[in-house]
């Protein structure tokens, strides 16, 4: 299984003129031998870009994403990976969707499908991660 980031979805939903087409091929490349998925936390930063929950649900399932809950595990770990961000000087004061996105990715083994590696790398160095 590959979780997917949204950034990398948003890139094709938007025709993003310097991603689109990498993530098109990641995801074409990443499905060929892998499922793919999404958290709810997905789910929900991809709803800013629909107007109604059956315009996204269409576009999930034409995508091929499976939805799929985080563990309790990767929660609890979310909240340790966002403590450490804020001991270290991170100035938000609500757990980060990439902390519940990376979580999940670490707790369940599963790789990363991203464009912004650099927060994953730092609090969840297990996660292999592909990248541009």
């Amino acid at each position: 299984m590959i979780l997917v980031d949204t950034n990398v979805i948003l890139d094709v939903l938007e025709n993003d003129p310097q991603w689109a087409d990498w993530s098109i091929a990641q995801l074409a490349a990443q499905a060929r031998i892998h499922d793919l998925a999404i958290n709810p936390v997905t789910y929900a930063e991809l709803s800013l870009a629909f107007e109604a929950v059956e315009d996204l649900d269409n576009a999930i399932t034409n995508m091929q994403f499976n939805i799929e809950e985080a563990p309790r595990s990767a929660l609890f770990l979310a909240g340790k990976a966002f403590v450490r961000y804020r001991r270290a000087g991170g100035v938000r004061a609500n757990v980060l969707p990439d902390f519940f996105i990376g979580a999940h990715a670490a707790v369940t083994g599963w790789s990363l499908l991203t464009r912004d590696a650099k927060r994953y790398r730092s609090y969840f160095p297990t996660v292999k991660l592909i990248t541009p």
